[in-house]
C-alpha cells in the first residue's frame, strides 16, 4: 500500500494545473487507487486471488496505466511500476514472468515514445520488472509459511493422536492382563476355600500382590517411563497359567537382550498368557526365547487340542484382524490385543504372527531386530 506514493508526482501535476485534461486525469488516477487496492487485498485470499474478477480487475488497471502514462508522460509513467506490483499480488509461474517482462519492455516503449526527459526509460524498465518479481517472491514465500504452519499443526494433531492410540493401546495390554490375572486367581480362591484354606489364601496372598504391582505399572504408564522385564513377565506367566492347571515351560538362548526389546516381548508374553488362559483348553504352553545379532524371537505355543486356540470356544466368536504388515492374524472374541501388538512391533521394526501350530494349539511368533555386539 505505501507504494501508490509514487502516484504522488501525478498528484502534483493535477493540483498545479500542470496537466492537461485535468477531470480525465483526476477520475484516471481515483480508478487506479481503487483497483490497485482491491487487487492488494484479493492477493491475501487465494481463492479470491485466482477468480476471474481478479484477471478482470488487473486488466482494467492495465488499460488505465497505459492510457494514463501515454497520454501525460513524465511522473504518470510511474504507474508502470504499480501495475507491475499489482500483478506480483496476483499472477504467479509463467504468466507472472511473461507480464513482467512484457510491462518492462511497454513502459520502457512508452517513455521512449513520449520523449520525456523527467523519466530515464531503462530506470522505468528495471524498476517494473522489479517491483513486481519483489513482491510475488515476497507473497510466495508469506503462502509458503503459511503452509508450512498448518502442515506444522496437522502434524501436531496426528502426534496427539498416535500418542492417544498408544497410551490406550498400553493401558489394554497392561489391565486386560492383570483383571485376567485377577479373576482366575480369585476362581482358584474360590475352589480351594472349602478344601485347603491355606492354599486358598495363597491364592488370596498372589491377588493383593498382582493388584500392587498394577497399581505401580498403572503409575507408570501414564507417566510414559514403564520398562518391563521379560524375566518378570515370563515368571508372572509360569504363575498364572499353574493356578489354571496349565503346565508352564520357559526356554531361553543367547546373550540377553536390550530393556526395549525386553519390554516389548514382555506384552507380547502378557497377551499371549492372557489369551490362553481366556481361551484355550491346552494342559501345556511352552515360552522359547532365542536371542542373536541379526534377531530375537519370542515363540509362544500351547497345546490346545482343537488346533487353534479358543477350541473349547464356539467357532463363530473366532474373529481374523490384520496386522501391521499386512498378516492375518487369529484373535478370539474380537479382541484387539494382538493387531495391537502387530502395530507395536512393526514401529520396533519387527513383526508379529499368530495362528494354527503345526502340531495343533496355538503360535505367537514374534521377531525383534538383534542387537549386534551384545
Amino acid at each position: 500500500m505505501p507504494w501508490l506514493l509514487l502516484g504522488l508526482g501525478a498528484f502534483s501535476n493535477l493540483w498545479k494545473g500542470e496537466t492537461p485534461n485535468p477531470w480525465v486525469g483526476a477520475v484516471g488516477v481515483l480508478l487506479f487507487n481503487s483497483l490497485y487496492i482491491q487487487l492488494v487485498f484479493r492477493s491475501f485470499v487465494p481463492d479470491r486471488r485466482r477468480t476471474t474478477g481478479s484477471y478482470v480487475l488487473l486488466g482494467a488497471l492495465a488499460a488505465i496505466t497505459f492510457g494514463l502514462a501515454a497520454g501525460y508522460g513524465g511522473s504518470w509513467l510511474l504507474f508502470f511500476p504499480l501495475l507491475s506490483l499489482a500483478s506480483g499480488t496476483i499472477l504467479r509461474g509463467r504468466a507472472l514472468t511473461l507480464a513482467l517482462v512484457g510491462l518492462s519492455v511497454c513502459g520502457v516503449a512508452v517513455t521512449v515514445w513520449r520523449s520525456d526527459q523527467a523519466s530515464d526509460p531503462w530506470t522505468i524498465g528495471y524498476g517494473t520488472f522489479v517491483s513486481g518479481a519483489v513482491t510475488a517472491s515476497i507473497l510466495a514465500l508469506s503462502e509458503t509459511v503459511r503452509e508450512l504452519r498448518e502442515a506444522q499443526a496437522e502434524l501436531s494433531r496426528n502426534a496427539v493422536e498416535r500418542e492417544r492410540l498408544r497410551f490406550s493401546r498400553d493401558l489394554h495390554d497392561l489391565l486386560g492382563h492383570t483383571l485376567s490375572v485377577i479373576v482366575v486367581k480369585s476362581e482358584a480362591a474360590r475352589r480351594l476355600a472349602p478344601r485347603d484354606v491355606d492354599a486358598a489364601l495363597g491364592q488370596i496372598a498372589d491377588i493383593e500382590s498382582v493388584g500392587r504391582q498394577a497399581l505401580t505399572e498403572v503409575r507408570e504408564a501414564v507417566t510414559g517411563y514403564r520398562e518391563g522385564s521379560l524375566v518378570g513377565e515370563l515368571e508372572r506367566a509360569v504363575s498364572v497359567l499353574t493356578a489354571v492347571g496349565i503346565e508352564g515351560t520357559v526356554h531361553r538362548g543367547g546373550p540377553p537382550v536390550s530393556p526395549r526389546t525386553e519390554a516389548l516381548l514382555g506384552w507380547v508374553v502378557r497377551e499371549a498368557v492372557t489369551n490362553v488362559v481366556r481361551h484355550s483348553d491346552a494342559a501345556h504352553c511352552v515360552f522359547s526365547v532365542t536371542s542373536g545379532s541379526e534377531r530375537v524371537v519370542l515363540t509362544v505355543t500351547d497345546g490346545g487340542p482343537s488346533g487353534e486356540q479358543g477350541g473349547g470356544k464356539p467357532p463363530g466368536d473366532r474373529r481374523r484382524g490384520p496386522g501391521a504388515g499386512g498378516e492375518e492374524l487369529s484373535y478370539a472374541y474380537g479382541g484387539t490385543g494382538l493387531v495391537g501388538l502387530s502395530e507395536r512391533l512393526a514401529l520396533a521394526g519387527g513383526s508379529l504372527r499368530a495362528g494354527p501350530g503345526p502340531d495343533g494349539g496355538f503360535v505367537v511368533r514374534a521377531e525383534l531386530p538383534g542387537e549386534p555386539g551384545r
